[in-house]
């Protein structure tokens, strides 16, 4: 495994300071798909700076221990993707503390599972905010610096169930569509100025998410799999660093499933 390069913050870099694509923001970073997702983009030659929700502070210090001793040097940022402010406040700290960001990726999600007619609102809008709503929260807040640069990689992490739907998944299915939705405008909106925007739609990952899932429903899941196993969080993270590359510039409002052909459209 190839380290990531020790660096320090750029306190001098603004959000009108020369291209720097080399600043790659993952939200939910500290996650299963984030962490793979950070190392590639390290590996790739990317700083590299990860989120993490405010009340995940000691998890975020562990977090960022047990990188250090692999070899990785990250920054490690708190921030509520679904809340606005918290996210203009990410934006601001990393364009004046590390530099400009080339590259965005929104990773960040949680799951409520229920079947619609036992749902909470809690449950549905928690779900929307956090997968959905967290898009235009932190993109928002990145695009105008990506623009005025001419140059952006922005990579939402959607779902195979966002493509096919899931019993019990009404929010999350939700949520996973409308990312689709989202990249593909997006991508229309920012393509003459050298920003792509597309889509990983992962199937089911070996993470603690997945892992929560009761044993006898996440084995007929995986019966159900062709390749006949869970995704590693590598496999995800390489399609990742290979959109986030600057050579990957001619596809954008593409969706990459990465699901071991459980579902093929």
């Amino acid at each position: 495994m190839a380290a990531a390069m020790s660096w320090e913050p750029d306190e001098s870099a603004s959000r009108n300071a020369a291209p720097s694509p080399d600043v790659a923001v993952v939200t939910g970073g500290i996650g299963g798909i984030g962490t793979a997702v950070c190392r590639a983009l390290a590996d790739a030659g990317n700083r590299v700076v990860a989120t993490y929700l405010p009340q995940e502070a000691e998890l975020a210090q562990c977090w960022l221990g047990d990188r250090r001793a692999e070899g990785y040097h990250f920054i490690a940022l708190p921030c509520d993707v679904a809340s606005y402010e918290s996210s203009v406040a990410l934006a601001r700290t990393v364009e004046s503390t590390v530099g400009p960001v080339g590259v965005l990726v929104n990773c960040a999600g949680i799951t409520r599972d229920r079947t619609l007619a036992k749902m909470e609102p809690s449950q549905w809008f928690a779900v929307l905010r956090t997968n959905l709503d967290s898009a235009f929260n932190v993109t928002r807040n990145f695009i105008e610096g990506m623009l005025a640069r001419r140059y952006g990689r922005i990579i939402n992490i959607s779902s195979v169930n966002g493509l096919k739907g899931q019993f019990g998944q009404t929010n999350y299915s939700s949520a996973k569509a409308g990312l689709l939705g989202f990249t593909r405008s997006l991508a229309r909106e920012v393509a003459p100025h050298g920003v792509t925007v597309n889509a990983v739609a992962p199937g089911y990952v070996d993470t603690s998410m997945v892992k929560a899932i009761p044993e006898p429903i996440r084995e007929s899941i995986v019966e159900q799999i062709p390749v006949g196993r869970l995704a590693r969080p590598e496999e995800i993270a390489r399609v990742v660093a290979f959109l986030a590359a600057e050579a990957s510039g001619y596809i954008t409002g593409a969706t990459i499933s990465v699901n071991g052909g459980l579902f093929m459209a």
